[in-house]
């Protein structure tokens, strides 16, 4: 039995990625989620991240684990192990495929796969539906959630029609919301992590329900040990209109961003979130401008695509901002 990892990597439009075999391969033309073989001396999470990196030159995040499926191909046998994860890399550099695509989770049936995939794409769909009774088609203007139901809702929270609907929720009721920031600071790093990618998805929704707590979120960025709530709260931030901050808060942002685009430890997203806050700080303050071109020139060259690539837009905003001036 050959133990293989595949990712099941999403977007930030919960669209999946995958990605077709070549025709002189052992599937040919076959489409499947992208991983490979573990090997000896790595654990199966340093796999798929090693995999997915070598395969299409992508940084990812993993968030969970899904239930493991054995197939016999006949001439092989494997135990396929599958990840959710997420990235901010659009665009894979495809180094052992000859196509990928961005399908949406319904779309995912359609897809001719291996038939290993063809399971794990069934178990990841059902994964992600709601349990019946969950999530109700309509919202009241005024829902009542009792808050152990609340809080089981959002810890078991795996998908985005759950999230929009108690997005809705929280917009007719203050107490959901309060209590949507209350367990972002959790420390079930589960709940934690689900309930700030919930208030994104509040404010995605409802921008203006967030307005009184983008202070609270700014002055908690350093006393968050959850990174995943970090990145929920920067990327509510790099939406906001920052120039309605106080100087403050403006300058927490401005030393807290500058530290994590410039260490070595911040995942993709929080460097990515960071220079976006930056630039929107730099329009306000031309004399951060520079100081921003600089970090962004300092990235490493082994820095993941996804930031480097994000550095350039931003650099090419700097070059149009100076001239403006």
């Amino acid at each position: 039995m050959i133990d293989v990892t595949c990712a099941i990597i999403r977007n930030d439009e919960d669209e999946v990625l995958v990605v077709q075999r070549g025709d002189k391969s052992d599937h040919p033309l076959k489409w499947e989620f992208p991983g490979g073989k573990l090997n000896a001396d790595e654990t199966e999470e340093e796999c798929i991240i090693r995999e997915i990196r070598e395969e299409l030159s992508m940084d990812i995040v993993i968030c969970r684990r899904l239930r493991h499926t054995e197939f016999d191909y006949g001439i092989k046998q494997i135990r396929l192990i599958p990840f959710v994860c997420d990235t901010l890399d659009e665009l894979p550099v495809l180094n052992e495929h000859v196509a990928f695509r961005w399908v949406e989770a319904g779309e995912l049936k359609k897809i001719d796969f291996s038939e290993a995939d063809i399971i794990v794409a069934d178990n990841y769909l059902r994964d992600t539906e709601p349990a019946e009774g969950s999530v109700p088609e309509e919202a009241s203007e005024n829902p009542v959630v009792a808050e152990a139901d609340l809080r089981a809702m959002v810890g078991s929270m795996t998908g985005v029609k759950e999230a929009e609907w108690v997005a809705m929720s929280a917009s007719g009721n203050k107490a959901i919301l309060k209590k949507l920031q209350e367990y972002s600071f959790s420390a079930d790093r589960k709940l934690a992590f689900r309930a700030s990618w919930t208030l994104s998805k509040v404010f995605d929704k409802y921008p203006d329900l967030l307005n009184q707590s983008l202070a609270g979120m700014i002055e908690a960025l350093d006393s968050v040990y959850n990174e995943s709530v970090r990145r929920s709260f920067l990327r509510i931030v790099s939406l906001s209109d920052i120039d309605k901050l106080s100087r403050k808060h403006q300058g927490i942002l401005a030393d807290c961003c500058f530290r994590y685009l410039r260490s070595a430890d911040s995942a993709i997203a929080i460097k990515a979130y960071s220079m976006d806050i930056i630039y929107k700080l730099a329009v306000i303050y031309p004399e951060l401008a520079n100081e921003l071109s600089s970090a962004i020139s300092m990235l490493d060259d082994d820095a993941p695509s996804g930031v480097t690539a994000r550095g350039r837009i931003i650099l090419k905003k700097l070059a149009g901002l100076a001239k403006g001036h």
